[in-house]
């Protein structure tokens, strides 16, 4: 009797263990989103604090991404041959230090300077939490874990827009910074005492592997950025070829070297294959959804930047409450049919938002935004869970490398697709226009409306390349 006692009360505390690691790993999802979006906010008041024009003054959240994107594939790897707890302890450290010199900084150059060493080590931070909860969490829970763990992005989105103005409001740009140094200290300690320390596998670092893989990164996501403004120019060309010469170098160098970065074999698994490519496409059309949106309420129905803040947060709250259950639920009954219903949902909100007339009131945005949530929610957590699940052990780190490497690249290519469809429909000098005359609305709403299209045909190819992959549940691990 004792000993039933015993082992009940192991499982208790094991139990209770897991979801304190759960929690330390949310603090970063929340840390992540928050600080890639809040700064947008003070962006203004930053360049004329500074007095520089708004084009210098875009490189503070711009270089804080491209560090992110461009590191997380090394520093997953890296989590796979250190130990996953040492990666992300070091990156939140580091996150922390280096928000205390950006509130610090004498000038924009050194605040873009640290925004750079920001994001390296933002990098490091979630890199490596998908990694940290499969290796917390077992099968049957891994699903459930995943569903919790996106709550924290989405809190993290819904909060960071009006967090960042009511702080920029009451105490100035800086403490938009400086309210990091609290948040990361007490992360700090606290994972420091409940992550594992789960012990990587002995292997060399592979060098030229993680150079090349940053430069394609880099260079190709810095293209897509120049691109949408400039077109093809003289600079974006060489920012194209150097990223593509770089990516022929980085498959010959992974092909050839017996312990690679990314292991190349991993994309021959077709469930992790076409799970990273769903993923891919859905955060694309996300990116359509969440950037297009605040245009149409402000340009189109004129509304306020608090009103419009107000109602985008209907997308993230929805994500917040459909991603628990869906990633309880493909824990019971597997992860293909529900990421393909989560996928077409959000097709069915696009195609509705390609509807929207000029007379379209709030609840007809807030329902549609809420109804693109569900969809989110109800496919994200199902699909990572089914990402991590294919993978061997000894790879879950770079596993959550791509994974969130994918995500990232989602987030920018969704962005450039829906400003090249716009272009593509309605002239330059209308979209960049502040007051709309009424033809000018009408031009602009017809590049919009076609813009939610292509969202709608991304996220649809997301739905069918989700069926596509094996299905991931308990009864198969």
């Amino acid at each position: 009797m004792a000993v039933n006692n015993l082992n009940q009360k192991s499982s208790v505390n094991s139990y209770n263990r897991r979801y304190l690691v759960l929690a330390a790993m949310m603090l970063s999802g929340i840390m992540g989103p928050i600080d890639a979006s809040i700064v947008n906010v003070t962006l203004p008041t930053i360049a004329g604090y500074f007095k520089v024009d708004v084009a210098l003054a875009q490189w503070v959240p711009m270089i804080y991404l491209l560090t992110i994107s461009s590191l997380l594939l090394f520093y997953g790897r890296l989590g796979d041959i250190f130990g996953y707890k040492k990666i992300y302890l070091a990156g939140l450290a580091g996150f922390t230090i280096a928000s205390a010199l950006c509130g610090l900084s004498p000038t924009i150059q050194w605040l873009i300077a640290f925004r750079a060493v920001q994001g390296l080590a933002a990098g490091m931070m979630m890199a490596v939490p998908y990694a940290i909860i499969t290796a917390s969490f077992p099968p049957e829970e891994r699903g459930k874990a995943m569903g919790i763990n996106a709550m924290s992005i989405s809190i993290g989105l819904a909060t960071g827009p009006s967090l960042g103005g009511f702080i920029t409001a009451s105490l100035g740009w800086h403490f938009v910074f400086f309210i990091n140094i609290p948040v990361g200290i007490a992360g700090l300690l606290w994972a420091n005492h409940v992550v594992p320390d789960i012990k990587g596998q002995r292997s060399k670092v592979d060098i030229f592997g993680a150079a090349t893989a940053f430069i394609t990164l880099f260079c190709f996501l810095l293209f897509v950025n120049r691109f949408q403004r400039y077109g093809l120019s003289y600079t974006t060309g060489i920012l194209l070829v150097i990223a593509a010469f770089s990516f022929i170098s980085f498959v010959r160098i992974e092909g050839r070297v017996k312990q690679p970065m990314l292991n190349l074999s991993l994309f021959a698994n077709r469930t992790f294959s076409f799970a990273n490519i769903s993923a891919l496409l859905n955060f694309m059309s996300q990116y359509v959804m969440v950037f297009l949106t605040p245009f149409f309420l402000q340009r189109v129905l004129i509304y306020s930047p608090g009103y419009v803040g107000l109602l985008m947060t209907a997308f993230p709250l929805a994500v917040m409450v459909a991603a628990p259950f869906s990633g309880s639920l493909s824990d019971r009954i597997g992860t293909r049919i529900l990421a393909c219903i989560g996928a077409s949902l959000c097709t069915v909100s696009l195609i509705f938002m390609s509807t929207l007339p000029l007379s379209a009131g709030p609840a007809d945005i807030i329902w549609r935004l809420a109804l693109f949530g569900l969809g989110t929610g109800i496919f994200q957590s199902p699909n990572n869970s089914t990402v991590m699940g294919s993978v061997p052990k000894s790879r879950l780190g770079i596993s959550s490398g791509v994974l969130a490497t994918t995500r990232n690249v989602g987030m920018v290519l969704g962005i450039a697709t829906a400003g090249a469809v716009m272009y593509a429909f309605a002239p330059p000098y209308v979209l960049e226009k502040a007051n709309l005359e009424a033809a000018d609305t009408l031009v602009f709403l017809t590049g919009l409306r076609y813009a939610y299209l292509a969202g709608a045909i991304l996220t649809g190819t997301a739905a069918l390349t989700s069926l596509v992959k094996a299905d991931i549940k308990h009864a198969s691990n």
